[in-house]
């Protein structure tokens, strides 16, 4: 094992790299603060039954990919593999439905799934998500759907589709799932091993099958619309009615299911035409019983989620990762000795001023150091020469127009000044 490489299926996120990340981020906050959705963090590991009971025994998350161990108590322990479950355990733990409803919540972090590795999808990703726990309002479906579109469009994204499907409620999917085990039955030894585990226990799991074999299958089995309850179909509506009214545009599509059991109801996913096959680039849906699941009181939700990485690779399609790199403020040339001194004094003054300020440690030449502030992009110069340093001055020489001028050593309020007006 080459200790200098990191494990199959994560990520360095490097300098130059890590501005795009921040970039995104700030992007999400702003359009979730417009939103009303607060932050939550979450443990990174969480105790194991509550993805077992949460996302289901027969999804491909438990049963493959967690990572799962036990602790020194001899407790099971699992990195969390997504993050609405967490979410969920926190808002009944912290009573967070004790005050105005709907509760709006966002999160953004580190997940942990045991997938083969691909352009995009990585062991160790970041998924950022958001959660309205409180209301069965189909406009908060919507809004579910719509924050999401919003963040897409502020980064610049363009080729991105919704789809749309109902899976209905518990009541009106057990006739659902006895035709789907009547239509599957027949085609057994056709399907993947997966599906044939799976026909029993949990049927509508095998429309989620990307096997070749099992699409082909798959075309011919039945929709879920057919069989909504009357209550489903109004909310179903009354989602596509909002949708329309809001002018967001969707496409029906009846054969999608979520990976995970909690759904209820609206399903949604964000594909773009920038990932091939792969190419959802969020996903979500209503979770009605989720709570409850959990062991909190009966407490409709609806949420959305996006692999962050996922994102990054579609904008990147797209030629939109665009960040302004900005330099230093100042980069402080010394001669060495007593101008060394000044210099580090002058730096821990203004970097308490917020100001970003580099100075020399290799003991480069002058003309190196200036060579060093160009590469670095810095705004200003500061030469902290022995010539200067005896009449109590330094030049500060501007990199844009390359204009100097003398300033008072002892004057650090107006250097300070100086250096933060260069480059606006």
């Amino acid at each position: 094992m080459a200790l200098t490489s990191r494990p199959r299926g994560t990520n360095d996120i490097i300098p130059g790299e890590i501005e795009f990340w921040l970039d995104l981020e700030e992007k999400i906050r702003t359009v979730c603060r417009a939103y009303g959705y607060k932050e939550i963090r979450t443990p990174i590991f969480e105790h194991t039954e509550l993805f077992q009971r949460g996302i289901g025994d027969a999804t491909d998350i438990v049963e493959k990919e967690m990572y799962t161990f036990l602790d020194r108590g001899e407790r099971s322990i699992t990195l969390r593999p997504e993050g609405t479950a967490p979410l969920v355990r926190a808002y009944i733990e912290n009573n967070l439905g004790s005050g105005t409803l709907p509760v709006k919540l966002f999160y953004y972090g580190p997940m942990f799934r045991y997938e083969r590795p691909q352009a995009g999808r990585y062991r160790q990703f970041v998924q950022f998500g958001c959660e309205a726990l409180g209301s069965s309002d189909p406009l908060l479906d919507v809004e579910a759907i719509a924050l999401p579109l919003e963040i897409y469009r502020a980064c610049g994204l363009s080729g991105f589709q919704v789809q749309l499907n109902s899976i209905g409620c518990p009541e009106c999917r057990g006739a659902y799932r006895e035709k789907l085990v009547e239509y599957f039955t027949p085609h057994t030894d056709q399907l993947c091993k997966s599906c044939q585990s799976r026909l029993q226990r949990n049927p509508m799991r095998l429309l989620d099958c990307k096997a070749e074999g099992c699409q082909r299958i798959i075309e011919g089995a039945p929709v879920i619309t057919q069989y909504l309850c009357a209550d489903c179909q109004d909310h179903f509506s009354g989602v596509r009615t909002y949708l329309d009214e809001l002018l967001i545009p969707y496409e029906l599509n009846p054969r999608l299911v979520r990976g995970f059991d909690y759904y209820t109801r609206t399903v949604f996913e964000v594909v773009s035409s920038e990932l091939g096959s792969q190419n959802a680039i969020g996903a979500g849906g209503r979770y009605d019983g989720l709570v409850e699941e959990v062991g909190g009181k009966p407490t409709p939700a609806v949420g959305y989620a996006v692999g962050v990485d996922r994102l990054l690779l579609a904008l990147k399609g797209q030629n939109k990762l665009e960040v302004n790199l900005e330099g230093p403020s100042a980069y402080l040339v010394h001669f060495g000795g007593a101008t060394k001194i000044k210099a580090a004094q002058t730096a821990h003054f203004l970097r308490s001023q917020g100001l970003w300020v580099e100075l020399d440690h290799m003991d480069r030449s002058v003309k190196a150091q200036m060579k060093a502030a160009n590469r670095l992009k810095s705004c200003c110069v500061i030469v902290f020469g022995q010539d200067e340093l005896a009449k109590n001055q330094v030049v500060v020489r501007n990199m844009q127009d390359g204009r100097e001028q003398e300033v008072v050593l002892d004057d650090l309020g107006q250097l300070s000044k100086i250096v933060g007006a260069c480059g606006k």
